[in-house]
């Protein structure tokens, strides 16, 4: 049974298993087919409760604690004025009805199955319940995401070199760990759906987790998980009616927009430094970390539980890459990504032509992450 699985997961996943060698480099690929092999093959994610990641990276200590990041210094500052308590900042007594249009989780036109013919005979209760489904997807796979974060930021913490941007990242881990604790309570015990870590999500934190350069978990984590996360949860913030959700969101958003710009900070002078060799190993990395990423939203957990039985994961897939929800997610999720990534140098005339045929160099010249002040920060909370 366990050969035919291996075998039937190796068929599922090989469309997307060349995402791992798209760029063509040969230092991508071998660093991203162990954690491809782990996450799409041997499903690690979604064979048990527990899952063990390599970790091999070096520890930096500063005995002699050198402040020489003013910038740094600046967003540690503003961290400090921003922490807030996700057991008394938020009001938890709220009550949540999954089925209300009311206060609806998200709306009807939003979801990639709001034009199947199935879903629009279905009774209300049933059409509010795959609404439900939806929701709770998108926020397990972004608890899954925080989860990652937590770990990314522990790593950053121990192995960046600089004093300032350890005092920073130090503030950071609290940030996570407050994410996992809110998303966790509000998907147990208000909608009362959680879902397991998507494949491709399992694939880019186990190759940033298990990268041994610090700036490379920098990249993976600061810049793109923190980057799409950023722009995913503004949308919904932006869309959900329900106030709970809306407010939890607010607060989250407000935190994503410093790590971004921390990640933007500690590398853009970085990256400077290394050889072209390494800088382009980086830029296809990104790259093809940016497909992974695209193509968590395919929600195949929830195709599972509900149309599994109904369509092909090819037809799920054509149908998820069509919809509105899809195209609003590439939009959002790449309008602070792509600019960052230029800014930090790792968006070349080499690159460009790959990142315009997934349809995301339009956002080559918007805004990059903002230079955020504590008072900005407190502001854009309230």
């Amino acid at each position: 049974m366990a050969i035919i699985d291996t075998f039937s997961n190796v068929v599922d996943t090989l469309p997307l298993m060349k995402d791992a060698t798209a760029s063509g480099n040969l230092q991508v690929l071998r660093s991203l087919l162990g954690p491809a092999f782990r996450g799409m093959i041997q499903k690690r994610g979604k064979r048990g409760e527990l899952s063990s990641m390599p970790v091999d990276y070096s520890v930096s200590f500063d005995w002699n604690y050198l402040r020489d990041k003013p910038d740094l210094a600046r967003l540690y500052e503003a961290a400090k004025s921003s922490q807030w308590n996700g057991t008394t900042d938020l009001d938890w007594s709220t009550s949540v009805d999954p089925l209300s249009d009311e206060t609806a989780l998200l709306p009807w036109d939003f979801l990639p199955i709001s034009n199947l013919a199935s879903f629009i005979k279905a009774s209300p209760k049933e059409r509010a319940e795959q609404r439900r489904g939806i929701t709770g997807w998108l926020l397990s796979q972004s608890l899954h995401g925080e989860q990652g974060a937590l770990f990314a930021a522990c790593q950053v913490t121990e192995a960046v070199p600089w004093l300032d941007a350890k005092l920073y990242g130090s503030t950071q881990v609290m940030d996570e760990g407050r994410h996992v604790e809110v998303f966790h309570a509000y998907l147990t015990k208000k909608l009362e759906k959680k879902y397991e870590i998507n494949d491709n999500l399992y694939v880019v934190i186990d190759a940033l987790m298990s990268d041994s350069r610090w700036d490379m978990k920098f990249l993976g984590m600061q810049i793109m998980i923190e980057g799409l996360a950023l722009g995913t949860f503004g949308m919904i913030q932006q869309m959900t009616r329900e106030p709970l959700l809306k407010k939890l969101l607010t607060y989250i958003i407000t935190d994503e927009a410093r790590h971004v710009h921390y990640g933007v900070l500690a590398l853009k002078d970085f990256l400077t430094q290394l050889t072209e060799k390494e800088r382009r190993e980086r830029e296809d990395w990104a790259f093809e970390v940016s497909l992974f990423l695209r193509n968590r939203f395919f929600a195949h957990e929830f195709y599972d539980e509900y149309y599994g039985h109904a369509m092909s994961r090819q037809q799920w897939e054509r149908l998820v890459i069509e919809s509105e929800m899809m195209t609003r997610f590439r939009k959002t999720m790449f309008k602070r990504v792509i600019p960052n990534l230029k800014r930090i140098g790792l968006l070349s005339d080499r690159i460009k032509p790959k990142y315009a045929e997934l349809g995301l160099l339009g956002f080559e010249y918007g805004k990059a992450a903002p230079d955020l002040t504590a008072t900005d920060l407190i502001n854009d909370r309230d």
